[in-house]
């Protein structure tokens, strides 16, 4: 079961040397790792580089241009995402592939994620919104800083999932279109990720206002 990690990454040279490093100490190797840089200024591609993994280049601006672009190239039968501030535990891809052996009608999955630079180090937050999504939607959504879905699934939602990051949030709506094709997400506790909280500390508008209120929008726009 082979399984292709895949990092959409814009401006990030602080933080992916740390979920790189993560990444290659895993239990459970990775089969490739694939920086997407999106377009950065700084030196994300060239640290990459230094790490031995993939980069690939996306011009297009925009998180949903960067995950497709890595989604689409990848080899793995399995994709999992995480963004370039996380730093995943040593067991996370061990847990992700226990789950899917024990699991196999298992197309797509997700689980917590903590917040390692914030004094509230608890999965309470996500474990919250997670619920919240499946009691207003039905299912439960990916998290973009923590999912799994396997490649077959992706390939049946690629050419219909939306593609502007102003409108709609690229997890939610990829969670969208997989439920409309009956393919159910999975949630287990066990697959936890670290995340840094700087969009709460540094932008909080960002993430209790302009989060919320794309939340909405995007729920709109698959009426």
């Amino acid at each position: 079961m082979k399984t292709s990690i895949v990092i959409p990454a814009y401006n990030e040279e602080s933080y992916l040397p740390d979920c790189l490093s993560n990444l290659l100490s895993q239990k459970e190797k990775p089969y490739e790792i694939i920086v997407v840089d999106n377009a950065s200024k700084d030196k994300t591609s060239q640290i990459a580089k230094k790490f031995g993994v993939k980069v690939v280049l996306e011009k297009r601006q925009g998180t949903s241009f960067a995950r497709n672009k890595g989604f689409n190239i990848a080899k793995g039968e399995i994709i999992a995402r995480v963004d370039a501030d996380t730093k995943p535990p040593r067991d996370w891809l061990f847990n992700i592939k226990r789950h899917l052996k024990s699991n196999p009608k298992t197309f797509a999955l997700t689980g917590p994620i903590i917040f390692y630079d914030l004094p509230f180090k608890t999965t309470l937050f996500s474990k919250a919104y997670l619920k919240a999504s499946k009691l207003i939607s039905g299912f439960y959504y990916l998290l973009g800083p923590n999912m799994v879905l396997k490649k077959d699934a992706w390939e049946k939602v690629k050419d219909e999932v939306c593609l502007d990051d102003s409108k709609v949030h690229e997890d939610i709506d990829l969670s969208i279109h997989l439920a409309k094709k009956g393919i159910e997400i999975a949630y287990d506790p066990k697959i936890i990720n670290y995340i840094s909280g700087r969009r709460i500390k540094y932008k909080p508008w960002s993430f209790f206002i302009e989060y919320p209120i794309r939340w909405i929008k995007t729920l709109r726009e698959h009426r």
